[in-house]
């Protein structure tokens, strides 16, 4: 698999004995380098593109969750050979006995700017990984991104309370016309 070039590796001597998730995701999470430790045990990690086969089956009900939010812009086959190839980057929030939450980015190069756009994001206890959010900021300016987007609801509003809303995305389904 084709490693992104504007992916790095994070680093750390931390490791963890996890238990209760997917067999192939334990062996991952336990040799994985995780930065960040907060007071509650909760640590977060960038997967690389050639270890995500490794830990999809735990992450993909949280990335199908995100999907069925979605207006079908991709699938989770789409998801999985985007994070494969590095054209996606893939982010647990986990602690030791857990995958708490993923989160998929992607650099979007705009013709005036970079910036990095979150695009789905599923989990559960976000009070533990939320603080996190600093860290991803500090990864894409590190990108050379300018700017963090996201594609939501309009309730990351409330919780994302240093950000503004800069758009409105209309849309129209068209596919009962193409019958």
């Amino acid at each position: 698999m084709k490693r992104h070039q504007d992916q790095e590796p994070e680093t750390s001597d931390s490791q963890m004995e996890p238990t209760g998730i997917p067999d192939r995701a334990k062996e991952f999470i336990s040799q994985t380098p995780l930065p960040h430790q907060s007071g509650q045990n909760c640590r977060i990690a960038m997967v690389t593109p050639d270890d995500v086969s490794v830990v999809w089956e735990a992450v993909e009900e949280y990335i199908q969750g995100a999907i069925d939010h979605s207006q079908g812009e991709a699938t989770l086959e789409d998801y999985y050979e985007h994070l494969s190839t590095g054209d996606m980057q893939l982010w647990l929030a986990v602690d030791k006995n857990n995958i708490l939450a993923c989160m998929v980015t992607q650099i979007a190069p705009y013709p005036s700017k970079r910036v990095l756009r979150i695009i789905a994001l599923g989990g559960v206890e976000m009070e533990r990984w939320i603080q996190f959010l600093p860290d991803v900021e500090h990864w894409a300016l590190n990108m050379g991104c300018t700017s963090l987007e996201v594609w939501g609801r309009k309730g990351w509003l409330k919780i994302l309370r240093d950000w503004e809303c800069s758009y409105h995305i209309l849309t129209k389904d068209l596919t009962a016309r193409m019958h």
